[in-house]
């Protein structure tokens, strides 16, 4: 027992309760009930509370937080804007949630060198902009854009809609300020490219936090268009307009973006923002052109032509930048739209070859059906990044076991057809239990070496890419998801 007679781990929270409330203020470190549970799952199925939460003001905080956590011994979590979709910000094996609400300063955009410096907790909106007066744009833009932090897209290396033209998160971070476990701080990267050596800034990027956590980021930006075009293409069946995304690229135009959507995606969009998308397609493609006035005009010409020889019934070119803004308004709120389909919804991410695509979305119907599920699937297309949301109802006895083993199957068949088990997602607590699918034990052996370079006592974000032994792993066998649901 402690020496107030509590039990050794509570006394020692206690203790550290203390010692970050004289670090950020008492006001700012929540151990009650209510506001840990508020901080006990992201946007996905899974939960779990944190011993503490804690919310420095700046990175001269963060600093003394993390070397106090290191101190105690404890576990913590760095936490973003938690719309996350794979558990990476759950504290699932307790410990300290370090929130960067408050951490959200952009530092520095420098114009003359296409880049800005930001805190970790600066959301992706909010950058873009800051730095569109000055022509320019941060290209990463997941759909959770308007809440999600940089640290937290560059920590899961998100991708989003123009990954297509313009790569995932991992192609836009130039360096970071990175706190390891202890509160020790280090520079990776720079503004100077092409440095040489090992490229770890690029192996921080998309390690989920287990490295350490990333105060400050140096991020590329790149100029904002001259033009860009959009359209529609609608298609009387899912395997035309399948097919259309491999023949679009094929022809030589390379998109921006290619975005498609299932007939369940598009009725739940249209009731919710009326955007004007046919609700009798049984798919469409969302695309957009963007660069030289005379190349992209060239380029719609083109894309009008392949996309009519593919099969499309109907082309909707956007006649003015409102219209436009409302296509992408409705495509980036798809997930909201979902719960005009069902109760429950879960959402799955994996990648595949864009000529497989028919094929993979014939599957994934067939093992939605088999599991008794109806099924809403929208992907960017353009990447192979597949999202089908299973729907279900929660309240039925059966249904979080048919839509856990489904998905197991979706996974399954992106890996059969040469893709992935995550395209932007992560792997977080949702997928250990299928990250062997894809690693030998060989393969996670080497990256947890790596790892251990980093964090050798595996305090940052434990239990989260790697299928480690731990309370996760024990919590996620007996289905986490039940505890959110």
């Amino acid at each position: 027992m402690g020496n107030d007679g509590e039990p050794p781990v509570v006394a020692r929270f206690r203790a550290l309760a203390s010692e970050l409330a004289a670090i950020v203020g008492p006001d700012r470190v929540l151990s009650d009930s209510y506001s840990l549970s508020l901080y006990s799952y992201d946007g996905g199925a899974d939960a779990a509370p944190a011993d503490l939460v804690v919310i420095p003001e700046d990175g001269a905080q963060l600093a003394l937080v993390m070397a106090a956590v290191g101190r105690a011994g404890a576990a913590l979590v760095p936490r973003g804007g938690g719309t996350g979709l794979a558990g990476a910000v759950i504290p699932c094996e307790g410990g300290v949630t370090i929130s960067f609400a408050r951490l959200r300063r952009i530092i520095s955009v420098q114009p003359e060198h296409l880049t800005a410096r930001v805190e970790g907790g600066v959301v992706n909106l909010q950058l873009g902009r800051a730095v569109a007066p000055f022509g320019l744009q941060f290209a990463p833009d997941p759909s959770s854009q308007a809440a999600s932090t940089i640290g937290g897209n560059m920590a899961m290396n998100a991708g989003g809609p123009h990954t297509l033209a313009y790569g995932v998160t991992a192609n836009h971070i130039l360096g970071m300020r990175l706190f390891l476990a202890d509160g020790e701080a280090v520079e990776l990267g720079g503004l100077a490219p092409d440095a040489p050596g090992y490229d770890l800034t690029s192996l921080v990027v998309g390690s989920e936090g287990t490295m350490g956590v990333a105060a400050e980021i140096q991020v590329r930006l790149i100029p904002r268009p001259e033009a860009v075009r959009t359209m529609v293409a609608m298609f009387a069946g899912i395997e035309q307009c399948a097919g259309c995304v491999g023949a679009i690229i094929q022809s030589g135009v390379i998109p921006a973006a290619l975005e498609m959507m299932d007939n369940n995606t598009i009725r739940a969009i249209e009731a919710a923002t009326h955007a004007g998308y046919p609700v009798e397609a049984a798919a469409v493609l969302l695309i957009e052109l963007e660069g030289i006035l005379e190349a992209v005009e060239t380029g719609l010409e083109s894309v009008i032509q392949t996309c009519a020889t593919a099969g499309a019934i109907e082309l909707k070119v956007a006649r003015s930048d409102s219209e436009r803004a409302g296509l992408w308004k409705a495509r980036k709120e798809a997930g909201g739209a979902m719960g005009r389909l069902a109760p429950n919804y879960y959402v799955m991410d994996g990648v595949v070859p864009r000529n497989t695509l028919p094929q993979v979305l014939a599957a994934v119907e067939r093992i939605a059906a088999e599991h008794e599920l109806k099924v809403a699937t929208l992907l960017h297309a353009g990447d192979g990044n597949i999202h089908p949301a299973l729907l279900f109802d929660s309240d039925e006895p059966d249904a979080i076991d048919r839509v856990r083993a489904a998905g197991a199957e979706i996974l399954q068949v992106c890996l059969d057809y040469g893709g992935s088990i995550t395209g932007e997602h992560g792997i977080g607590v949702e997928k250990l239990d299928v990250v062997r699918r894809m690693f030998s034990d060989d393969d996670l052996a080497i990256m947890l070496r790596v790892r251990d370079v980093f964090d050798p006592h595996r305090r940052c974000n434990p239990g989260k890419l790697f299928p480690t032994p731990g309370r996760c792993i024990e919590l996620h066998g007996r289905s986490l998801i039940e505890a959110h649901w």
